[in-house]
């Protein structure tokens, strides 16, 4: 089997394992939901989910930036516009951030429990911190910031991301998640 079609049946998977999980936790709450019972709802092996997120938090944190080879990541990362990438990003993966429909999508059913549930929560602050390591280690690559600068306009960039998702969350009902996260990363670009 080629390398891609296999890629994309992992991906598939991943994302039937991710649906099932947020609908028995949407039902019985996070804590009251084990790995073994999303196997089972998902028709796999507990080994397998293991496998693809590591713990119960990681099937809530995973998404597909983590899927994003090197060169995929080099390729939108523009020294220039640095916001830009956020949003390419963003929107790449979630077409909510464009504003188009989709509301209950998988990025945004996730989002509760990043700000929610706080195992998830302290688990999330890793996983950002390993996309800063990789946007900044491509950003000093192909820019003439410092490792250091590259460094704090990656974690400016993706905590502020973090940040606008929180205050989306906060208050869904007054603005588009797209919307939210456009003004606040336009803040950032006043900085």
């Amino acid at each position: 089997m080629a390398s891609g079609l296999r890629e994309r049946k992992r991906r598939a998977m991943m994302r039937t394992i991710q649906e099932v999980a947020l609908d028995l936790f949407d039902a019985r709450s996070f804590s009251q939901v084990s790995v073994e019972e999303i196997a089972a709802a998902a028709e796999v092996s507990p080994s397998s989910v293991y496998r693809y997120f590591g713990t119960k938090e990681g099937i809530i944190l995973a998404d597909d930036f983590d899927a994003l080879t090197d060169d995929e990541l080099a390729d939108v990362i523009d020294p220039d516009d640095l916001v830009g990438v956020v949003r390419a990003i963003a929107s790449r993966f979630d077409p909510t951030f464009n504003g188009e429909p989709g509301g209950d999508s998988l990025g945004l059913r996730r989002v509760r429990y990043f700000f929610d549930e706080p195992s998830v929560r302290r688990a999330s602050y890793e996983t950002l911190a390993n996309a800063v390591a990789r946007i900044s280690q491509t950003l000093a690559d192909k820019s003439n910031l410092t490792a250091s600068e590259a460094h704090v306009a990656s974690s400016a960039l993706v905590f502020g991301y973090f940040a606008a998702l929180e205050q989306w969350h906060r208050n869904p009902a007054d603005n588009p998640i797209g919307d939210t996260l456009r003004r606040a990363l336009d803040a950032l670009r006043l900085l």
